[in-house]
């Protein structure tokens, strides 16, 4: 018998980040428009073979995330983004959707930062009213900037307390900077009632990981997978209820593991983790959120039981409203509950 359709599960996405949700025929089409040579591996070669297992790797990969950015030149294609991004979460079950966004690395061409989320906001408000998605807004800061950028995102994040943004975060590369010196930036974001969400826990190990929960007082962790290095660290995660999301196929990808079957999400349930599966950068990774689940299935041999479990993991550890999510989770209830095939 056929397993069920993971489309038709319900779920939240809550690592996603801005100009990698963008579809791959939308770059194409915005670059041709405005005369922006794309290299071969964001064009016939897409998705690019990629690895950040050195810091060359990791360039390479910022480089085509920046070369993307570059083909959002007016607000029409901001507001495009997002509700394409939209649209394809519903396509794959999604009912909640926190999407990531970093306002310094548009703010120049978009008026400034303020500016920039007024414009973000606006579109996401649009495309939940247009295709029935509820959404919200992460800030994140970027680790290679100053410290000082991050606490002016924190304060703007705090100013849309209510008004669409529900989380700070803290991106790029793990390995560059110190985490601790962006402390200041998260008190003041945690203090405006925000979810605190850093990368930890990808191209870094356990010791990162303890960092981000120390020092920045994470309430969910951007990926987090490799705590399972740690079984002590692993179990403090699963106490304190930090919900980890995990994005399997970028892990492969970035060369975290070597393929899908090693990526630890057993390790992670059998010990009671809260996991919630995204696609991190759908543009640069070729994969969406129901393609998340898709791989986990098949490499694991996953259970539709235990494929519900991660659906109701997810919307547990959103920012979707009470009635968005009790909702959610009878849908899914309603999925298991239905033959299968």
């Amino acid at each position: 018998m056929r397993p069920r359709d993971l489309h038709a599960l319900p779920k939240a996405h809550l690592h996603l980040h801005f100009t990698g949700s963008m579809r791959h025929g939308t770059l194409l089409e915005l670059a041709e428009r405005d005369g922006i040579a794309l290299p071969d591996s964001l064009v016939s070669e897409w998705p690019p073979q990629l690895s950040a297992a050195d810091e060359k790797g990791w360039f390479r990969f910022q480089r085509l995330y920046d070369v993307a950015r570059s083909v959002l030149r007016t607000e029409d294609d901001v507001r495009r983004l997002v509700l394409e991004a939209a649209e394809d979460d519903v396509r794959d079950g999604g009912r909640w959707l926190e999407i990531q966004v970093d306002p310094s690395g548009y703010g120049a061409r978009f008026g400034g930062i303020t500016a920039f989320t007024d414009l973000v906001l606006d579109a996401v408000r649009v495309a939940s009213e247009r295709t029935g998605l509820g959404m919200a807004v992460v800030i994140a800061a970027n680790r290679t900037r100053h410290p000082l950028d991050a606490r002016t995102l924190a304060r703007l994040a705090a100013q849309y307390v209510d008004r669409g943004v529900v989380g700070f975060g803290l991106s790029n590369d793990e390995r560059r900077g110190r985490t601790a010196d962006f402390e200041a930036a998260f008190e003041i974001a945690g203090r405006a009632g925000l979810l605190l969400v850093p990368h930890g826990g990808e191209l870094r190990g356990p010791d990162h990981v303890r960092t981000c929960l120390d020092r920045l007082h994470a309430g969910r962790l951007g990926h987090g997978v490799r705590s399972t290095e740690d079984p002590d660290l692993l179990a403090r995660i699963v106490d304190s209820g930090v919900a980890l999301e995990v994005c399997p196929v970028s892990n492969v990808a970035l060369g975290v593991y070597s393929d899908l079957t090693s990526v630890p999400l057993p390790t992670l349930l059998e010990a009671g983790a809260t996991v919630a599966l995204g696609a991190d950068d759908p543009l640069l990774f070729g994969s969406r959120l129901a393609g998340q689940y898709a791989t986990m299935r098949a490499a694991h041999e996953l259970s539709d039981e235990t494929m519900a479990e991660l659906a109701r993991m997810s919307l547990r550890a959103s920012r979707a409203p009470d009635a968005l999510r009790d909702a959610a989770l009878a849908d899914v209830d309603a999925w298991l509950a239905a033959p299968a095939g």
